[in-house]
């Protein structure tokens, strides 16, 4: 695309200074007095007396800002335990600014990366699906996709949105048309490229695999800044790298989304455990006989406060009053049956269940607070021996008002091949969403996690690429990737062979 085709100038904005180029020798912003008559104007900038060094900013849609309240805001994200402050951040105010600002990135060398910064709030509470720094751009640009936000079409069975779309826009909107995307995050208020860029998991990963799986054609700025448009069947290359490819050889600007016809309710079951091989042994059962269209579980501590009580969370989704027969659900089942509850609800209720939670930790100041998450795939044959090793190490100020997901899966329901998971036919998911109290030992929390890790890998267990690891090198991302590490490595290449995109993944450093 020509920069004579974009309508209009944007300017950088920061501290009553505008940003006209990049100095290229500097390597820093270059920005130019304001008006004389400006009060507080501040001196210019050495590096803008100097055009020879002066790369002009393109023509944009949308502004390009370096105020410090801005970049002090992207340079965390909702981990809280790594900053990584950007020099700007583009809202873009369409698709080819995106593509626009790569193009000029990349002939500068300045890293890029999208940013979701999604949810429900003020800045405060924005969360993004990243939680140790992945989306991270020290130095760089970083893309706030909320300027993307629109929903372009709904249609049956299909919908097209932009990036910053949130899966609660797209559920809400879809709803209305008598539709449902197939399989959603627990916590709706995630952008649509953020999930599909790592995967994107639900109770509905068991029928429908990642939200990544669900997707038909996404629109990518590659790391040239070129706009492509990439399927199964056109460019399949760039489109299996960048579904749950970290934004590694591109940025989603746009997806096309598989929908399923919306059912009126939910019927949820919760179903109690005190012995951790019933509970395997259940949850594996119920998956492969199909019984819940979504299935989850979680962990926590007993009532007495002496051991662990497993979970089973499974969900049917019925019309009208076709309300499904409860004894047949739980037959044959070795939960404690004294505890088992029954919830019939909405299935937009049901969608929206973890609102009340997130609303209760950020009235307790939690949802700003540290969180080292961490998020692992394990073979069946040997979830049971690390989930008793884990729970003999963690305590319950390791989870403080978190809690522990832990579900199965089966492998073959994983069709994007940077979506790695264990080599057995069923996994399941352990999933430490940790939400500490103040005074809580971060460091000591990143260590655990990091032996967790080291553990699950022993035992042929996976990472989700979300969770707050520290210190993975270069080899032990070959390893993760396995035979697919070359693929890995030929996407960079082809499609940011300068190396710029989403460098706070750490997979290529």
């Amino acid at each position: 695309m020509s920069k004579s085709a974009l309508p209009r100038r944007s300017v950088i904005v920061g501290a009553a200074a505008t940003v006209v180029g990049w100095n290229t020798v500097g390597r820093s912003w270059a920005v130019e007095a304001p008006a004389p008559d400006t009060p507080t104007a501040p001196a210019p900038a050495p590096e803008a007396a100097d055009t020879a060094t002066l790369a002009a900013l393109p023509r944009l849609d949308g502004t390009l800002v370096a105020d410090g309240d801005t970049l002090a805001r992207f340079g965390g994200d909702f981990g809280h335990l790594v900053t990584a402050a950007p020099r700007a951040v583009l809202r873009p105010g369409s698709v080819r600014d995106v593509a626009t600002l790569v193009g000029f990135a990349r002939r500068h060398r300045i890293p890029v990366a999208m940013n979701g910064q999604s949810g429900t709030g003020e800045t405060a509470e924005l969360e993004s699906h990243s939680s140790y720094g992945q989306a991270g751009v020290r130095g760089g640009v970083a893309i706030d996709s909320r300027g993307l936000d629109r929903i372009i079409r709904i249609s049956p069975g299909r919908a097209v949105v932009e990036a910053g779309v949130t899966w609660a826009q797209l559920t809400d909107a879809a709803l209305a048309q008598g539709w449902m995307p197939p399989c959603l995050t627990d916590y709706l208020h995630l952008s649509v490229g953020g999930t599909l860029s790592v995967g994107g998991i639900g109770g509905g990963v068991q029928r429908h695999g990642f939200q990544a799986d669900t997707v038909e054609s996404v629109d990518v700025v590659t790391g040239t800044g070129e706009l492509v448009t990439a399927s199964a069947s056109a460019n399949r290359e760039l489109f299996e790298a960048v579904l749950g490819g970290g934004g590694q050889a591109g940025l989603i600007v746009r997806a096309t989304l598989r929908l399923v016809r919306a059912r009126e309710r939910a019927l949820v079951l919760n179903l109690f455990y005190d012995d951790l091989g019933a509970y395997l042994a259940d949850q594996k059962k119920l998956m492969l006989e199909r019984r819940f269209d979504l299935q989850v579980g979680d962990v926590s501590r007993n009532a007495a406060g002496t051991g662990w009580r497993y979970k089973v969370e499974g969900v049917v989704h019925y019309d009208g009053t076709a309300a499904p027969d409860r004894a047949k659900l739980v037959r044959g089942l070795r939960c404690v049956a004294a505890d088992t509850t029954f919830t019939d609800q909405t299935a937009r209720e049901y969608a929206y269940r973890v609102d009340a939670f997130a609303g209760f930790l950020k009235g307790a100041g939690l949802w700003s607070q540290p969180k080292p998450w961490m998020s692992l795939f394990l073979p069946a044959s040997t979830a049971e021996t690390f989930t008793r090793e884990a729970l003999a190490l963690l305590t319950p100020e390791d989870l403080g008002a978190g809690l522990l997901l832990f579900y199965p899966f089966r492998t073959d329901v994983f069709t994007r091949p940077m979506t790695v998971m264990p080599d057995e036919p069923v996994g399941f998911h352990f999933d430490l969403l940790s939400f500490p109290f103040p005074g809580a030992d971060h460091a000591a929390a990143l260590r655990r996690n990091r032996r967790l890790y080291d553990r699950a890998v022993q035992l042929g267990g996976k990472r989700y690429l979300i969770g707050a690891i520290p210190d993975v090198t270069h080899a032990e991302w070959r390893r993760h990737y396995g035979t697919r590490w070359g693929r890995v490595v030929a996407a960079k290449r082809r499609f940011d062979p300068a190396g710029i995109l989403t460098p706070g993944q750490g997979i290529h450093s």
